[in-house]
């Protein structure tokens, strides 16, 4: 064998040995990109949910005005409007069924509104709020033992009107029952109630404001001072603790309350001789 033709079969070689790394090359990349395909791309995170508050003994129309305010900070947040508004919201929680009282349609929802936190999105709308609402009402009414109160001869809605009034008179928690307890005792001695937050509700006159002697003494269906009974409805949206104190009363004989100048406790009595007399002790008569 020439110089020659070694050296051509040596090249020959060469360039089979380069062809067949290249193919083995190719294959490996291959089999490489089967077995692990590329990952899709991330999908965007779910929209952050923006929160409403609705405290205890808030009325129908103090939670509308807060939906009007949470509304528009949303709205500032996200440069884009959101479908809640105070409009709709009251429009859509003036009546409904509500599951837990027998489905009768209610055509006044004061008291049915459970008040707790709330999320919604750009797209949730009132209808959807109030319903989330009526929801958490029931979940928490179902757990009302309300034998006491029909041995009382006190109906489910009856109970409800109760538990708002405990929930605008109480600002300390363990007086919720007691003043429960002032509303039956009353009751059972067909007393007038006297409760002033049921003036205010009537007559649309804020807590801030000290209430006339001619309001006082109006002739409004919501007025307690001089009408037996308990009045047409809710005065507010009570929570869990004041329903479960409407239900459960304490077992007292006081029939007279009256607020501290704490401003937060209240004096509690069977005699009206000693509520008179701590009310001039403390400047409220003369």
């Amino acid at each position: 064998m020439t110089r020659e033709h070694r050296r051509r079969r040596l090249i020959a070689g060469l360039v089979l040995a380069l062809c067949a790394a290249v193919a083995a090359g190719v294959a490996i990349a291959a089999t490489r990109h089967g077995s692990k395909p590329a990952a899709p791309p991330a999908a965007p995170p779910p929209p952050k949910p923006f929160r409403i508050v609705f405290p205890e003994g808030f009325t129908r129309i103090e939670m509308g005005v807060r939906v009007r305010e949470v509304a528009k900070i949303a709205e500032r947040e996200r440069h884009r409007p959101v479908r809640l508004n105070e409009t709709a919201y009251l429009a859509a929680g003036k009546r409904a069924r509500i599951a837990c009282f027998g489905g009768a349609l209610e055509r006044n929802l004061e008291g049915f509104l459970f008040p707790a936190t709330y999320d919604f999105l750009r797209g949730t709308t009132s209808r959807r709020l109030v319903q989330a609402q009526l929801e958490a009402f029931c979940a928490n009414w179902r757990k009302v033992d309300l034998r006491y109160a029909r041995s009382k001869n006190l109906t489910p809605y009856d109970v409800l009107i109760i538990a708002s009034m405990v929930e605008k008179e109480a600002i300390a928690p363990e007086e919720r029952a007691k003043i429960a307890a002032v509303i039956y005792n009353r009751l059972k001695r067909h007393m007038p109630l006297g409760i002033d937050a049921t003036i205010r509700y009537g007559l649309d006159v804020p807590g801030t404001k000290a209430l006339r002697v001619s309001q006082l003494e109006s002739h409004n269906p919501y007025n307690t001072r001089n009408r037996l009974g308990l009045p047409p409805t809710p005065i507010a949206n009570p929570g869990l603790a004041s329903l479960q104190a409407a239900a459960h009363p304490a077992k007292v004989a006081y029939l007279f309350f009256v607020r501290k100048p704490d401003k937060v406790h209240h004096f509690f009595t069977a005699s009206e001789r000693a509520f008179i007399n701590y009310e001039r002790a403390h400047g409220y008569i003369r």
